[in-house]
């Protein structure tokens, strides 16, 4: 879906690749909600909805634009600070407990984000900004989905965050409109469903799982990524976004094995 996004947007502005996203998102979700009925848009946790869905729009608009400008190997190891800031944000809100073995996960994983985006030699990239703004409000809404997926189904949770973000992307794309052409609108389709299948996958391994035992998964992003970029727009990752990906991943499996292991213990 990235490098759709990264393909598109040299024609289309990327607020409008996300609107686009939303849209076909919704309307690949219509065949499984006529088949569920509308009782699985039933729930008692509206607000959570809307809040997850204003949390997912500033992580999407600043991640598709993120794409648009920076090499996606960058982008996908960046995005792994997501599942930090959310074991952060799970132990504020949640009162998930940290201990100190979790507390160094958590440092070296930041580490690897600062040896990543080097701010000492080439300053904070507007990317990079925007990646790192995407992952801190994506954790934020993985701690909605997580509670809300305590309630709600995989299938609602992923609906109503479409129903919001479809209007609120529209009005961010409005100011950069431009009608696409049919080959743009066909491959805006294939990227909506892909991104639905994405977010119901999500949704459904967080009803099964913590955040920081099922994100790590999120890890072969970064190979695709790295291999795509190369393959499609001859982008090679330097030393350092690999080194600072491999940080962040080792201090996201990191995590997760103390959390199995004090499960396993309890």
């Amino acid at each position: 879906m990235n490098a759709l996004i990264r393909g598109t947007s040299d024609e289309l502005h990327a607020f409008e690749i996300a609107f686009f996203r939303n849209l076909f998102g919704l309307v690949a979700l219509v065949p499984m909600l006529l088949g569920a009925g509308a009782g699985a848009l039933k729930t008692s946790r509206f607000g959570l909805h809307a809040l997850r869905g204003v949390l997912n729009a500033v992580a999407m608009l600043s991640f598709f634009y993120a794409v648009a400008i920076t090499p996606l190997a960058e982008v996908a190891a960046l995005a792994f600070t997501s599942p930090l800031f959310a074991t952060v944000l799970a132990a504020i809100l949640l009162r998930d407990r940290v201990g100190p073995r979790r507390i160094i996960g958590l440092l070296v994983g930041f580490a690897g984000a600062l040896v990543i985006i080097r701010p000492a030699t080439s300053g904070l990239s507007l990317g990079a900004g925007l990646v790192i703004l995407s992952s801190a409000a994506w954790a934020a809404a993985l701690v909605d989905i997580k509670i809300l997926s305590r309630t709600e189904t995989s299938l609602s949770i992923t609906v109503y965050a479409a129903l919001f973000l479809t209007p609120i992307t529209l009005v961010a794309a409005i100011p950069f409109w431009q009608w696409p052409t049919l080959t743009q609108l066909l491959v805006l389709a294939v990227i909506g469903g892909l991104g639905s299948v994405t977010q119901m996958s999500i949704a459904q391994a967080l009803r099964h799982g913590d955040t920081s035992q099922v994100m790590p998964a999120d890890f072969t992003k970064l190979v695709w990524a790295a291999l795509i970029g190369w393959l499609a727009f001859a982008e090679i990752p330097d030393i350092w976004v690999l080194v600072g990906g491999c940080m962040i991943c080792g201090s996201i499996a990191f995590i997760a094995y103390r959390e199995s292991r004090q499960r396993g213990t309890a």
